[in-house]
């Protein structure tokens, strides 16, 4: 058991996980820097875990039955057709999920953190300086600390990540996701088109929209959380990396929105129309889509987890679930190892294979539904099939990998 003392870099979901993590192990002492002075509990977007990656997670200690969620089983892909209100469903495929509410699950995460770890709200490390017995952190306003092991959870923008031999960035995917939640009630009519239990897919020519239902603002209700993903009408407008992590509609360049109205009004049934046009403003965003995945998750005295390590495009289904797999496989590098650099060398040779495929597959997923996008209106149920099993290679990494032990390195 290693004992020394461990800071972490990040204090969301992965960042708590981290931090729960850590202590689980046995670190003597655990600091989480987080730079949001604000509470993060009031972040409403929705995610998704799958059954199999839930049922790993809970008996890590991650999650539980107790964080509000909702029950997703089918995935319909829609397409407009006149005559139509909701839309004609080419088919349906399989989605055994959990959807969640991002803030819910980042409250339950932090509730789980012990008391005696420190959690520094509206504290910026502004760069890590890493040495052969450790690594320091130098925060704003020149405050410096020395750990034995720092761990960056400090997703795109990584500084943890920039202190590496490699300090790798994102890159930009070529298209937007526009993000938007809608309190149920005020959902169109009719109440049977959309059942509870669907993540619909509403397909145009270049990208689509998924919507499922989310557990409300602190849990409260239920809000239909969409994701809509094209590209833009220019590419001179796409967004930088700075603006990964999304631009509220007072920022949103004028140009994409009028494309993403543009996009809704021709190929979206009324329904899902009214969806969209529903939501408020201050309730959606734009983001870019990138992806990135490092070439090593630990280095010296510094490991990185969940987005700082490898960054995959949402389709994969397995963001938050990617960062609570690095947390647990983590946990057990640090408490079965004799030293910090058995750890560090353990936990990268498990996790950076596992970032690697994730990656690719949100890749693959991109390509195929958005970047080149079949004949949706053509497809029927058979053909959909088919097309899902070209795209996702047999659906073995669907929702993210299996949860493994860490390997020898």
């Amino acid at each position: 058991m290693l004992t020394g003392r461990v800071a972490v870099v990040g204090g969301s979901i992965a960042g708590c996980a981290a931090a729960l993590a850590v202590a689980r192990a046995g670190a003597g002492e655990v600091v989480v820097f987080e730079r949001a002075a604000g509470g993060l509990a009031e972040r409403g977007v929705g995610l998704a875990v799958h059954d199999r990656r839930y049922a790993e997670l809970e008996a890590a200690g991650h999650l539980d039955p107790g964080i509000p969620w909702v029950r997703l089983t089918s995935r319909p892909w829609i397409v407009r057709e006149d005559g139509s209100r909701a839309g004609r469903r080419v088919g349906a495929l399989p989605f055994g999920f959990r959807s969640y509410n991002w803030g819910s699950l980042w409250s339950a995460l932090r509730a789980r953190i012990p008391a005696s770890v420190a959690y520094e709200r509206g504290t910026a490390v502004e760069r890590v300086l890493p040495g052969p017995g450790g690594a320091v952190l130098r925060l704003a306003g020149g405050r410096e600390e020395r750990f034995d092991l720092v761990v960056g959870a400090d997703g795109y923008r990584s500084v943890v990540r920039a202190a590496t031999r490699d300090a790798t960035v994102p890159g930009y995917a070529g298209y937007l996701a526009w993000r938007g939640a809608l309190p149920e009630e005020d959902l169109p009519g009719p109440a049977g088109a959309w059942a509870r239990e669907e993540a619909a897919n509403v397909a145009f020519p270049g990208g689509h929209m998924i919507v499922y239902r989310i557990p409300g603002p602190g849990g409260t209700g239920t809000s239909a959380n969409w994701v809509f993903y094209t590209a833009p009408a220019d590419p001179a407008h796409a967004l930088s990396v700075d603006d990964a992590a999304g631009l509220p509609p007072g920022r949103v360049p004028e140009a994409l929105t009028a494309h993403h109205r543009a996009v809704v009004d021709a190929h979206f049934p009324p329904y899902w129309q009214e969806v969209v046009r529903r939501t408020p403003k201050d309730a959606t965003y734009v983001q870019p889509v990138h992806d990135l995945c490092v070439p090593r998750y630990g280095e010296g005295r510094l490991v990185l987890l969940g987005d700082a390590a490898a960054v995959a495009r949402p389709h994969s289904g397995s963001g938050a679930v990617k960062a609570l797999q690095d947390a647990t496989v983590l946990e057990r590098c640090l408490a079965s190892a004799g030293s910090w650099a058995e750890a560090v060398a353990t936990y990268d040779a498990a996790r950076t294979p596992a970032g690697r495929a994730v990656v690719e597959m949100g890749r693959r997923l991109g390509r195929a539904q958005v970047q080149a996008a079949p004949d949706w209106a053509a497809m029927d149920q058979a053909a959909l099939e088919a097309w899902w099993q070209r795209a996702a290679e047999g659906e073995g990494n669907f929702g993210g990998q299996a949860l493994e032990g860490p390997r020898e390195p």
